[in-house]
């Protein structure tokens, strides 16, 4: 069997990185168009990090898993092909800000038309709208060969920063397909790569359709509990509760579950916004606009929680921030990866940079390259630098905010920290991350998210 994966980014690379270590008789491809991005794959510091893939993808690299430019040889050759290309939500047109953009789709829809002289598997890999599927297939039956290709759906659940563990174990694994003798077939024949590491009971067999709603909704269910406990962290500060506290008591009760219901200065990266926007674009679609409504506002609880921390920032540091030094620790979306998409440090960052701010920014994944890009603003901005390490990007702040709950930001020396900062010396910790009352013990002045107030705060 061969395995031809389109798109060799955060999802196509570490899967098929997955299923050539634990499929040695299949041979996986990974193409893509972007020459720098393979070349990445093919050397030694991948263009993804993620705690353990580099050991995955060495593993297997150059005996049964390739990374390659030839995209339509690669489609000629495969028995199966993964459609894993970036589907980001539309800027432009009918759906602006809230439908999927799916131009790499259908162009890859198109290809497979173009190069396929038998029939193909076709496995959605990447997160599209409901019915996707059909588009596909019509696309690829308006070719003249008349071959009968088979489109699946087979969407990732991956967790960025624990994609390999996720990949090792699976919660599930989720595929639909046509309730047809030659869909059916074509399910089993993707379960049984799967089901070379993944116990069957895991494996589920859906029809197409929920197969690629199931995605979205369960994107759509984490951000809300998110969002969710969010806006109850700004009672808590009104009121004197601990978010803690209150996530803690209400996540005992079974019928809730503790996870997800941790507190921060919002949630990020590629899934959770994309995804809830696409359920509000097509429940308006559908005629729907309460339900649309519903869910459009886990999008603007998340919004303004990443604008009231940076609102918090200000006021605190006496309504002014201008010309005040204020370090970053931390600009990817989430600890152990390096994506920044939707990151809640762009926007808090830009909020800043608003107020005239001078940013020091610290991050041991993201380099300056990606986070100039991210701010839309050139290296050479005069209110922001990039530092090489935390303790140069607290030197001479008013104060310090922690925005990814990177590991290594607990073992940093805080008494020197605290010496070489401008007092009254602030931290604000957008992640619950740090130990508030050593801190307050050195001398620091600690703002938390969801939690009372200090005096000093209160305006």
């Amino acid at each position: 069997m061969r395995i031809c994966c389109i798109g060799a980014g955060y999802v196509g690379g570490p899967t098929m990185a997955m299923i050539a270590a634990k499929c040695p008789h299949i041979r996986v491809e990974v193409v893509d168009l972007n020459a720098e991005r393979i070349a990445a794959w093919n050397s030694s510091e991948l263009p993804v990090y993620e705690p353990g893939l580099d050991e995955l993808v060495q593993g297997s690299r150059g005996k049964n898993l390739f990374f390659s430019t030839e995209v339509k040889a690669s489609i000629h050759a495969a028995d199966i092909i993964f459609v894993s290309v970036n589907t980001p939500t539309k800027t432009f047109g009918v759906g602006a800000h809230k439908a999927a953009d799916l131009r790499f789709v259908e162009a890859v829809a198109r290809t497979i038309a173009e190069v396929a002289d038998t029939p193909k598997i076709i496995v959605e890999k990447s997160t599209i709208p409901v019915r996707t599927a059909q588009a596909i297939q019509t696309i690829l039956a308006s070719s003249e060969k008349g071959l009968k290709h088979q489109v699946l759906s087979n969407p990732e659940f991956l967790a960025e920063g624990t994609a390999v563990v996720d990949l090792t174990s699976p919660d599930r694994i989720l595929i639909g397909g046509e309730q047809t003798e030659g869909g059916l077939a074509a399910i089993e024949t993707l379960v049984s790569v799967y089901a070379n590491w993944v116990p069957r009971e895991r494996i589920l067999k859906t029809n197409l359709w929920s197969s690629e709603l199931s995605k979205l909704v369960a994107n759509a269910f984490l951000a809300q509990r998110i969002s969710s406990i969010n806006s109850i962290s700004a009672l808590c500060e009104k009121t004197g509760a601990d978010v803690d506290e209150v996530a803690r008591a209400i996540g005992t009760d079974s019928r809730i579950g503790p996870k997800f219901l941790k507190s921060s200065v919002g949630f990020g990266g590629s899934c959770f916004q994309k995804d809830v926007l696409n359920l509000v674009y097509l429940c308006g679609h559908f005629g729907l606009p309460e339900v649309a409504a519903y869910w459009d506002q886990v999008i603007i609880m998340n919004d303004w929680q990443k604008h009231r921390f940076a609102e918090r920032v200000l006021r605190t540091l006496f309504n002014t921030v201008t010309g005040k030094r204020i370090g970053v620790l931390g600009f990817a979306f989430k600890k152990d990866t390096n994506d920044t998409r939707e990151s809640a440090a762009i926007y808090v960052c830009k909020d800043l940079i608003e107020e005239r701010a001078k940013l020091s920014i610290f991050d041991p994944k993201v380099g300056s390259a990606q986070m100039c890009k991210d701010l839309e603003i050139e290296s050479t901005h005069p209110n922001v630098e990039f530092a090489t390490s935390a303790a140069q990007a607290a030197e001479g702040a008013h104060a310090l905010l922690v925005l990814t709950e990177w590991d290594e930001f607990r073992q940093l020396d805080f008494e020197a920290i605290y010496q070489s900062m401008v007092k009254p010396a602030w931290i604000f910790d957008g992640r619950s991350l740090l130990d508030h009352a050593k801190l307050r013990q050195i001398g620091f002045k600690v703002y938390s998210i969801g939690k009372p107030l200090p005096q000093e705060a209160v305006a």
